[in-house]
């Protein structure tokens, strides 16, 4: 079972042209629903937290990355409290010009604002404490996942921490042709994951959501 996505380059056009057209905002970035980043920032704090600290194993507070970024939604409220310094990587440019504004003062602990698409975007070796995915993994291929978390991989510092938090599927894998994403069931994304060479130290489902979206799950890797 894979992907479904027939052509790599409209499946990538497409997602751009749609994120180009949605708001600058809080609730452009969550489709509508605004209302649960409260809910959402505060169940990946509490996730985080467990990794995070001084001593063996545990993860460092010097530099996180947000991608998918957007206006930096989760680097003003989850990450830039927690770390040192944050660097964002989204596809779109007026997301990145409007997260500036966005996290005024806070700006200044922002050391990078990458303009990539993540199938593109490599992240520098040995940088990263943390690398935060939030949903962002549905717009791309299977293969593309594999090789970006790879790459993420050799972007980790030591003890450091990749978390994918995202929507998955009851059942195989939905495409949406709006917003040009798929959604995949666990099991799927588990199985890339280990096919990146990966391992899944914690995994947890955010609760208190609203019933008519998709279950959302978080995922610890090393």
């Amino acid at each position: 079972m894979g992907d479904g996505v027939q052509n790599e380059t409209v499946f990538y056009s497409k997602a751009e042209n749609y994120w180009r057209e949605v708001e600058p905002t809080v609730d452009g970035m969550l489709g509508g629903y605004g209302k649960i980043s409260n809910i959402d920032i505060d169940g990946s704090k509490k996730f985080l937290q467990k990794f995070l600290g001084q001593g063996e194993g545990k993860t460092g507070n010097g530099c996180a990355l947000d991608c998918g970024a957007g206006i930096g939604r989760i680097t003003k409220r989850l990450l830039l409290p927690l770390f040192n310094t944050v660097d964002l990587v989204d596809v779109t440019q007026e997301f990145l010009d409007q997260a500036k504004v966005y996290l005024g003062d806070e700006s200044k602990r922002v050391e990078n604002y990458f303009c990539l698409g993540l199938q593109d975007f490599i992240p520098q070796d040995r940088r990263y404490d943390v690398i935060w995915i939030q949903w962002v993994i549905g717009h791309l291929t299977d293969d593309h996942l594999v090789e970006f978390l790879r790459r993420c991989r050799g972007g980790l510092r030591p003890e450091g921490l990749i978390v994918i938090k995202d929507n998955v599927a009851y059942e195989g894998v939905i495409p949406d042709d709006v917003d040009s994403s798929v959604c995949r069931e666990l099991a799927l994304v588990k199985s890339l994951v280990t096919r990146a060479g990966l391992t899944i130290v914690c995994e947890e489902q955010q609760m208190n959501f609203p019933d008519e979206i998709y279950q959302v799950h978080q995922l610890a890797l090393r």
